[in-house]
């Protein structure tokens, strides 16, 4: 009966996971696209170059329409559903096991950052084809220097495509930069969020009645904020190799993300590292936020109580 209770409850989790990655898709998807074409077209040598963030929305809605902001998200719905799943599930049941018998509430890093690291290591392996997929279809808009002969149809052609022309490996292409972005990224963000959240509630206290779901909200919503803009700030040049990486032409291209960035240092500076801040930072809070209180939510609607 115990064990049986256990499958459950772990079959839960990840089905709450799953439910946070769709909101994460639908409010911070516009965001992505912009942060993903300033760093494709800004640490270039030629074409266009956006002024920022705002010139860069306001391009895509002028030439593009509202549909332009959620180019690739076909993509990004099923690889973030899948990939959500897979880190919250993951991480809880990862941290469960590390934590083993202690019943101590108080959170424990020794737990925390290596089943972030661990579940967000995994993720890559998933992540990383169908990123690659949503970055050349976020590119290929009207600044796009790709001709027309090697542009996308949708993500089923792009993957295709992308088989076609550099066999099976091509469409892992970045994933050592994906698999240090999510590692790394997962631990902070885990970190963060369980740390905000423990001492919010401690400084609360315990609610009762309605407005204890507000306050579990606003909890969510600060401390799944704040992890994401702790998490993007860390990873963010880790994140601009990839997207160089899985949008370059060429299939001869290194794949070192070190290397990509030691030559786009050269060429922009610390500056150039960070392309594309504004937008993934203004992202970050709302998405992230979204992710956790969805998550927390379907949880108790699953009937998971947490810590």
């Amino acid at each position: 009966m115990g064990e049986s209770s256990v499958l459950r409850s772990s079959y839960k989790e990840y089905v709450a996971g799953m439910l946070a990655g769709v909101a994460t898709v639908i409010v911070g998807h516009p965001f992505d696209t912009v942060k993903v074409k300033l760093q494709k077209h800004n640490t270039g040598a030629h074409g266009i170059k956006y002024k920022g963030g705002l010139h860069c929305t306001a391009r895509i809605l002028k030439t593009e329409g509202v549909k332009g902001l959620y180019c690739g998200a076909t993509s990004s719905f099923l690889g973030m559903a899948f990939e959500s799943s897979l880190s919250f599930g993951i991480y809880s049941q990862t941290k469960k096991s590390l934590q083993g018998e202690i019943r101590n509430e108080k959170p424990q890093p020794l737990a925390i950052v290596p089943s972030g690291a661990f579940a967000g290591a995994i993720i890559s392996l998933i992540l990383c084809p169908s990123e690659l997929i949503k970055c050349r279809m976020q590119v290929q808009g009207v600044d796009s220097s790709l001709p027309s002969s090697s542009r996308y149809s949708g993500p089923i052609d792009c993957a295709l495509k992308t088989v076609k022309t550099e066999g099976i490996t091509g469409i892992f292409r970045g994933g050592v930069a994906t698999l240090l972005r999510e590692s790394i990224g997962n631990a902070i963000f885990f970190s963060i969020y369980e740390h905000v959240r423990y001492y919010m509630h401690l400084s609360v206290g315990d609610g009762s009645g309605d407005p204890e779901h507000l306050i579990d909200a606003g909890i969510g919503i600060l401390s799944g904020g704040l992890g994401g803009i702790a998490c993007w700030c860390a990873v963010l040049p880790m994140d601009v190799a990839k997207t160089i990486i899985q949008t370059s032409p060429d299939k001869n291209h290194t794949r070192n993300p070190f290397r990509v960035l030691e030559s786009i240092y050269r060429r922009s500076g610390l500056g150039g590292c960070y392309t594309g801040l504004g937008p993934t930072i203004v992202r970050a809070f709302p998405a992230n936020a979204a992710a956790i209180v969805t998550w927390e939510l379907a949880m108790k609607m699953l009937g998971i109580k947490r810590n």
